[in-house]
Order: C-alpha cells, then structure tokens, then sequence
C-alpha cells in the first residue's frame, strides 16, 4: 500500500457498501460472465485481478475454476474487508492483496500470471495512471499471458454518450472522457500488447462496457 490517492468504488456518487447494489443495475452478470469466458481459468492458472474492488470478479472466477489461484489486488481496505467476508461467507479462496495498479510486481512475481483481469477501474484513473496500470499489467504476465478488461470504451451513440454522464458525474469527466473516446485498444497496444481486440459490447444505464482482450506476446 502506498500513500498515492485513489478513485473510491463509487467515486462521489455513494459509499462503498452500496457499491455491489449500484454494480447491479450495469448488467453486472452479463458483462462479468463474458469476461469470466474469455479469461477461461484454467486448473493452475495463476489470475491477477487488479482493481478486485468486493471481490465479485475474483470469487465468479474462483467459482469457474476452483483449481486456478486468484489474487484480488486494491489499494482501498475498506473494499478489500467486504471482498474477504464475501468470500469467507461463500467458503472461496481467493487471495487479497492491497496495493496499487501500478506496482503489481510488489505483489506478484514478474513474468509469473497466466491472466490478468480488471473491471471498471482505468476508466477512474489519469491517462498517465491508465498508462502505467497497463504496464504493471503487461509486467506480471508471463510470455504469452492473456489480459482481460470490462470498461466503458468508446461510447458510440447519442444514447450512451448520454448514460455515460452519470459515470462522469461521480468519477470526474478529466478521467472518464478519454474512455468513452476509445482510447483503451491504443493504451494496450502501446503497453506492448498483441492481438489487441474489442470482444464484446454491453449496453448498459450508465454507458456501453466493453471487453477487451490482449495477450503478451
């Protein structure tokens, strides 16, 4: 954990306890089993995810492939206590870990991930912060590693673009605004990413989330 300043959860839209209610009304199901799909976890796998808020993500993927070791990182401890009880209460196993985007190999071995998640995080962070996550990103993964984000990307109609301005109400438009102009499939390629590629497009209240996949070659 490092003093650096994050975006809560719900960035000022409303406390972190809320924040699996309000993740519901984005057809959290939906975009979270196409990510689980395309991460497909793999017994001995090793899943990274960053960002892990509650833990929704790393314990749908723990309850995909038991066999797989997940390790949910976050620098916020107050999202990290309700991602332990969730999982204490479902008898899962993931790992929690707090610390930032940004500095993954404090935490995981260079070059040791078969995957690496994240949801609905690089849309709160700076470019330069987007930047760097992906870099941390690309750092853990092993040759070959697969990366695997559910974010708003580019917002393609005058509905969506209108949606997303709930987003940018509470996480702040400097930050957001770069996301709904597409610009994640540049930042991955940039990271050292091959095969950069959107998969799927959700529409949701609150914007379109879109699930991008990579690997390092």
């Amino acid at each position: 954990m490092t003093g650096r300043a994050f975006t809560p959860a719900l960035g000022r839209f409303a406390p972190t306890r809320l924040y699996d209610a309000v993740a519901a009304l984005t057809r959290e199901r939906l975009w979270r089993g196409l990510l689980a799909m395309h991460a497909a976890p793999r017994p001995g796998d090793v899943i990274v995810d960053v960002g892990c808020g509650t833990g929704s993500l790393a314990l749908l993927l723990n309850r995909v492939e038991p066999r797989a070791r997940l390790i949910g990182v976050d620098p916020d401890p107050d999202v990290l206590a309700l991602a332990r009880r969730k999982a204490a209460a479902a008898g899962a196993g993931p790992e929690w870990r707090t610390g930032m985007g940004d500095a993954l190999t404090e935490i995981v071995e260079a070059g040791s991930a078969s995957t690496a998640v994240s949801s609905l995080v690089l849309h709160q962070c700076p470019v330069a912060m987007k930047r760097a996550v992906l870099a941390s990103m690309f750092a853990v993964l092993r040759p070959g590693g697969r990366l695997v984000i559910a974010d708003y990307g580019l917002q393609r109609t005058a509905l969506m673009r209108t949606a997303f301005r709930i987003v940018q109400l509470a996480d702040g438009r400097a930050d957001t605004q770069p996301n709904a102009d597409g610009i994640l499939p540049r930042l991955m390629t940039e990271a050292g990413f091959g095969d950069v590629r959107e998969a799927e497009v959700v529409s949701t209240i609150t914007g379109s989330i879109s699930v991008y996949v990579a690997r390092r070659g």
